[in-house]
């Protein structure tokens, strides 16, 4: 297919799971593959790490924990969003673990129980500062109290989120670290048995090493791509996904050439002018055009103007490209290198945001 492709590196995402793995013991792992996989496709990465059959995969939806089962992955998987009463009996029948943060989450598992005589696994999530889904911690009593009694509820675990432990500044996340072990203590003086207990994301993980407890949960760290610009990357990790784009048009233009819409990029001499089938409805960062580049055999080439949705051009100077070859718009593939990160700090964005938005006519291939 001409069009942009999205190579998933194999070896690399095995490798950064096994750096991961050697860095917290004999910790439980949990790898977040929800929307699709942070853009690198989930059920490729779930199949390619589920020889390791203690990985956790997290998910944030019903249908994607659904779509793992019916690609035969058997690992645990935990589903991030609330409970929902359309599909609690299905994450029953899938064997799936669900996330209950309300007292009401805990209602429609006994009601289903009494109606079906059974009910899936459940972590227990407590808010501790992020103001998004979990009980509220100061309500802990009347929670276990409620777990007592109804025995056949099956905690799995127990589990918070930080909201800053990604950033230079680990204040807030000590103090959430703080009301997280508070609660998990009155559980287990309660005598509520939790088999996983996670709070570190991949911030916590090579930022605060007090709160690994016995899980760790990981999503970008995994993909190789740092979670803040704020945290040093401790753990060896290499980029997984190289986002890339053909060359399917090359013209010779005179100085003072206006390029794409509106004319913001003018040329200033004589110079060659691709045409890359990418556009930002594929996933390209529009912003990046301003002062952005792209890499081709080893050097950087200018962006030429706005990126239009389906393609955008690129300036190659005295350099005639061949018609067909790709070039590199983040990642590392071939001796290119440009990371998202890099792309990510200097338009005001996220990595998050730019590797989600891969998707839709980009095709992804797997580099084993």
């Amino acid at each position: 297919m001409i069009g942009p492709k999205a190579y998933i590196h194999i070896d690399r995402l095995k490798q950064n799971v096994w750096n991961i793995i050697d860095n917290i013991d004999d910790r439980n792992l949990m790898v977040v593959i929800k929307a699709n996989g942070y853009g690198h496709g989930a059920i490729n990465v779930a199949k390619h790490l589920s020889d390791n059959s203690g990985i956790v995969f997290c998910v944030f939806t019903i249908d994607e924990a659904i779509s793992l089962r019916e690609e035969g992955i058997i690992n645990p998987i935990f589903i991030f969003s609330r409970i929902q009463q359309a599909w609690i009996e299905l994450a029953s029948e899938y064997d799936l673990w669900v996330n209950a943060s309300h007292l009401d989450d805990l209602r429609l598992l006994v009601q289903l129980y009494k109606e079906k005589g059974k009910c899936p696994d459940i972590h227990l999530k407590f808010d501790t500062g992020m103001t998004r889904l979990g009980f509220d911690v100061n309500n802990h009593k009347k929670i276990f109290q409620y777990i007592l009694e109804h025995p056949f509820l099956n905690v799995k675990g127990i589990y918070s989120h930080f909201s800053t432990a990604d950033e230079g500044d680990l204040s807030y996340a000590e103090y959430q670290l703080k009301l997280f072990n508070q609660v998990l203590k009155y559980g287990m003086e309660a005598g509520i048995e939790f088999n996983y207990v996670h709070c570190s994301n991949s911030g916590a993980l090579l930022n605060l090493p007090s709160s690994f407890f016995n899980t760790v949960r990981v999503g970008m760290l995994a993909y190789g791509v740092a979670p803040s610009n704020e945290v040093k990357m401790s753990i060896d990790v290499e980029p997984v996904m190289s986002f890339c784009g053909p060359i399917v048009n090359i013209r010779k233009v005179g100085p003072n050439t206006q390029i794409s819409y509106g004319g913001v990029y003018s040329t200033k001499k004589e110079t060659n002018i691709g045409v890359i089938q990418t556009g930002f409805a594929d996933g390209f960062p529009r912003p990046w055009y301003e002062n952005g580049y792209v890499s081709y055999r080893g050097n950087y080439f200018n962006i030429a103007g706005r990126v239009c949705m389906d393609q955008f051009m690129v300036d190659f100077g005295e350099i005639e490209p061949e018609l067909g070859d790709e070039v590199l718009i983040f990642g590392k593939k071939d001796g290119d290198e440009i990371s998202v990160e890099l792309i990510a700090d200097k338009i005001h964005s996220t990595a998050y945001v730019l590797l989600t938005a891969i998707q839709g006519r980009t095709e992804h291939i797997l580099i084993k």
